[in-house]
């Protein structure tokens, strides 16, 4: 490994990370959606749209290598779950009788909070990568195999993950509006 190719390295693993987190609240959503029967709310399942789209841009990176697109994919998508979050937090930042809180707070945040805080770290967890490891100059650095292999197991991970919340979507929403009371199609 050359020292030039150190800080396209870095910048990989700070992205296979990002991937890795964002999976991992993925999973905890959906968890929490099948054992604990809590039914996302139709900005709940925008959010998760969102995060899904953050971890097409870095799957795309970590495929293709180093293009600014890519990483464009993914900040577009995190300013989107900001925007959808920050506008839920907002829409229940004073309690209303018989409208509470969508789901059980994880450490005291519920999941609109939430996700405020994981589209503040991802935005920032970009900006610092390509601050600190300029991402822009890692053009001419071809992308490491065995970060394209790890992150292709990743990706697919992801893909299963998206496949299974369009499963639960479908059979939640129909092909109509949602809904927060049920199954429409069980």
């Amino acid at each position: 490994m050359t020292s030039a190719s150190v800080p396209a390295r870095l910048f990989d693993l700070v992205l296979l990370a990002i991937l890795a987190g964002l999976a991992a609240i993925l999973v905890a959503a959906m968890v929490l959606q099948y054992a604990a029967g809590e039914i996302p709310c139709p900005l709940c399942l925008l959010q998760r749209v969102a995060m899904f789209g953050v971890c097409f841009g870095i799957i795309r990176h970590l495929r293709d290598g180093h293009d600014g697109r890519n990483i464009g994919i993914g900040l577009v998508w995190a300013l989107f779950l900001l925007m959808v979050s920050v506008r839920q937090v907002l829409l229940n930042i004073v309690p209303r009788p018989g409208h509470a809180y969508p789901g059980s707070a994880v450490l005291g945040l519920h999941m609109p909070v939430w996700s405020v805080v994981i589209a503040f770290a991802v935005l920032l967890a970009f900006a610092l990568a390509l601050a600190l490891f300029d991402g822009g100059r890692n053009g001419a650095v071809p992308p490491s195999p065995v970060l394209r292999r790890v992150g292709a197991v990743a990706g697919l991970f992801v893909i299963a993950l998206c496949l299974v919340n369009l499963v639960s979507v479908i059979l939640q929403c129909g092909f109509g509006a949602c809904h927060t009371t049920g199954y429409r199609l069980l």
